[in-house]
């Protein structure tokens, strides 16, 4: 299987004690926000970067975390409406937000994410909103503080906001043929189950991403926990005889095309392990696939 389980850290209640969890189980990447964990994300998983550097780490810029604003106002990246609004994409908050994920990190980031481009983006306005970031996070490549990004969007791609081909036609326009654009981030689900249609079928942003070779990290695969309670014993067999609804839910991710990593939320060894063997066992086959697609619907 070509996905990789990652943690995800937007659920955890100590990120930390998850994060040293992860990484002593073999993790290889930790995806977190300044916003996260009350504003302490990044700084409750410095020492374990520090510990493990081995291991990956990518963030996000566009939220501003609890208690940033009013330092971000006066240190000229913010304008008051925006800490107001708490979120902005503006190139000197963006600049300001890197330089301080990189020290709350105590490292280089090896992927930023732009996080959720269309929250609260009038109508229209979206392309702009992207290419002035993108054109921020190429300098900011430029001058090796960061070393790629990439787009995480709850709705984007499913409200047509945007799609992978017009993100590298802007990653190009910013950056020239050799840009930074690395990688997507999305949900997918059993929920969420579009994507996995859609790759099926060669198309959507799964499948451009892989034609693209932009990377796909599949948020949310048990969409706040409340998978493995829908999936039923029965669906559960037609998908991985004698597997848990945990462990069924993951396996459709994992093997869903294009998804590189699966990011997990949670603290908890034995859950963890648990989504390793089904992340790590060899992936459930196309036809697999369509069934649970026709089973389930999109």
């Amino acid at each position: 299987m070509t996905a990789q389980l990652g943690l995800g850290t937007y659920r955890c209640l100590d990120v930390a004690e998850a994060a040293l969890m992860a990484a002593s189980r073999g993790a290889d990447w930790v995806d977190t926000a300044p916003n996260y964990a009350g504003g302490q994300a990044e700084t409750s998983l410095a020492p374990v970067l520090a510990a493990h550097r081995d291991l990956r780490v990518s963030t996000k810029v566009g939220f501003i975390p609890a208690g940033a604003g009013h330092i971000g106002v006066r240190a000229g990246a913010l304008m008051a409406a925006d800490a107001e609004r708490g979120y902005c994409l503006a190139p000197n908050y963006i600049a300001w937000q890197l330089a301080r994920s990189r020290r709350m990190l105590g490292r280089v980031p090896d992927l930023v994410f732009v996080h959720n481009p269309e929250h609260g983006c009038p109508d229209g306005e979206i392309t702009g909103r992207l290419y002035k970031a993108f054109l921020t996070l190429e300098e900011a490549c430029g001058q090796q503080v960061i070393s790629a990004y990439g787009v995480a969007t709850w709705r984007g791609f499913s409200s047509r906001l945007f799609d992978v081909p017009a993100l590298i036609e802007l990653a190009a326009k910013a950056g020239g043929p050799n840009h930074h654009l690395r990688a997507i981030q999305l949900p997918v689900s059993l929920v969420h189950l579009v994507p996995v249609a859609q790759a099926l079928g060669g198309h959507g942003p799964l499948a451009d991403a892989l034609n693209a070779g932009l990377e796909v990290f599949a948020s949310a695969p048990l969409h706040g926990g409340e998978i493995p309670d829908l999936v039923t014993p029965e669906l559960s067999e037609l998908i991985t005889p004698g597997r848990t609804p945990t462990e069924t839910a993951l396996a459709v991710v994992a093997s869903a095309p294009g998804v590189k990593r699966v990011l997990l939320s949670t603290g908890n060894a034995e859950h963890w392990g648990q989504a390793a063997g089904a992340v790590g066992r060899p992936p459930l086959s196309p036809d697999v696939l369509r069934r649970v697609v026709d089973v389930l619907g999109t």
